[in-house]
């Protein structure tokens, strides 16, 4: 496919340069079986677009959306029953299923598996053969795939994204074990939260994996919000805060002005369309500051959170990749951190769908994930209790 930016109303681009990385014999491999051309290159680079006002215009509209899992069973019968295994990896966050292929299927299944990615935040399927075009195809179940304007693509297949660290490390001048020194390992984030729309459904296949190292942990944004106590939930519940974009662009009235971030205001804490629960949603590398707030107050408490996201390992699972593994997880109540500890002669290579999602919201009305499950304690029980009886006499006085 001849490149060229993702709009075609982008006229002011950036060519990018094409890659001399060899590819890994095993996702050569795939992408042979899966008839993609690799005789231009690999991967596809779209042109990339030099100035915000451009990515500002990109999906500006909103868009109509469905979540799968409010469509699904809740017992979820027709996946569980064609498993052959689910294993609940931690109590709060991570499944496996075994004895399915993703390419295989039905309505049905997806619709359940889009609930249980739902309830369970991430959701792992080993030996998984499934092509970028199938992949992109499950992810269309779920989502408009997000294109991205500037990040490495599978050649005719735009939307499957290339994650693979080697060029990353040829994109930035760094060899591939600068990452393992101190200060060099991946940030917490969550995708895309500088959308309209921001991600929902990411589906990550790795079909090249290190015999060791490389592991990716998620956080819970539901583990999260339960942590917090009712009279601090009360305080951030209904607040927005300022979310930014990964890359920077020139601003077009302002290009002297260096490059700048693309921002988005969504709330900080959000409800899920398919359970309904509420969920913490922030991460330290993309949300900038709560709206309101002088900017020492708002990073006192949005270092407090990201803390209490990053550093309670009961509401993390941790995963050691195997090849050919695919992850399904959701942004809008996780974050996610890369193990960037193994070196060059160890590649990586996959391809990720991220399917986009509704416009976050909040209602005040709607549950902590404990509380729709029964699961809280008579002290939290009380302090809840409390909580709507002072809010039920602010009301009345």
């Amino acid at each position: 496919m001849a490149p060229g930016p993702i709009d075609d109303s982008i006229v002011d681009v950036v060519v990018q340069k094409k890659d001399t990385v060899p590819l890994p014999e095993p996702a050569r491999e795939r992408l042979t079986k899966a008839g993609i051309d690799l005789s231009d290159g690999y991967p596809y680079r779209p042109h990339k677009p030099l100035f915000l006002q451009d990515i500002a215009k990109i999906r500006s509209e909103e868009r109509p959306y469905v979540d799968a899992g409010s469509r699904a069973d809740k017992s979820k019968k027709h996946l569980f029953e064609a498993a052959t295994k689910v294993t609940d990896l931690t109590v709060n966050i991570g499944t496996e299923i075994e004895g399915l292929q993703l390419k295989d299927l039905t309505p049905e299944q997806k619709d359940e598996l889009g609930l249980l990615i739902a309830e369970r935040s991430v959701v792992f399927f080993r030996n998984q053969d499934i092509t970028p075009q199938q992949q992109k195809e499950l992810g269309e179940w779920y989502g408009e795939p997000e294109v991205h304007p500037q990040a490495a693509q599978v050649p005719g297949v735009l939307g499957a994204t290339v994650i693979w660290p080697d060029l990353f490390a040829q994109e930035t001048g760094r060899p591939p074990t600068f990452f393992r020194r101190p200060g060099g390992a991946s940030i917490w984030h969550s995708d895309l939260v500088h959308e309209k729309q921001p991600a929902g459904v990411t589906h990550l296949h790795n079909d090249t994996v290190p015999p060791v190292g490389g592991d990716t942990l998620w956080s819970s944004g539901y583990g999260a919000y339960d942590k917090l106590s009712p009279g601090f939930r009360k305080l951030i519940d209904g607040k927005l805060a300022v979310y930014r974009s990964a890359h920077a662009y020139l601003d077009r009235d302002r290009p002297e002005a260096g490059p700048q971030f693309l921002e988005r205001i969504h709330p900080l804490v959000r409800v899920h369309p398919a359970t309904g629960w509420k969920a913490l949603w922030v991460n330290r590398a993309m949300t900038v500051r709560i709206v309101g707030l002088d900017k020492a107050e708002s990073d006192v408490i949005l270092n407090y959170l990201f803390d209490v996201l990053e550093k309670n390992v009961d509401i993390q699972v941790r995963f050691k990749w195997t090849p050919n593994t695919s992850v399904l997880w959701d942004n809008r109540i996780t974050i996610h951190n890369a193990s960037w500890d193994y070196g060059g002669r160890h590649p990586r290579h996959g391809t990720r769908v991220t399917s986009l999602a509704e416009i976050p919201y909040f209602d005040p009305k709607a549950p902590s994930r404990r509380q729709a499950l029964g699961l809280l304690d008579e002290v939290e029980k009380q302090e809840l209790l409390e909580q709507t009886t002072n809010e039920i006499k602010d009301f009345s006085i």
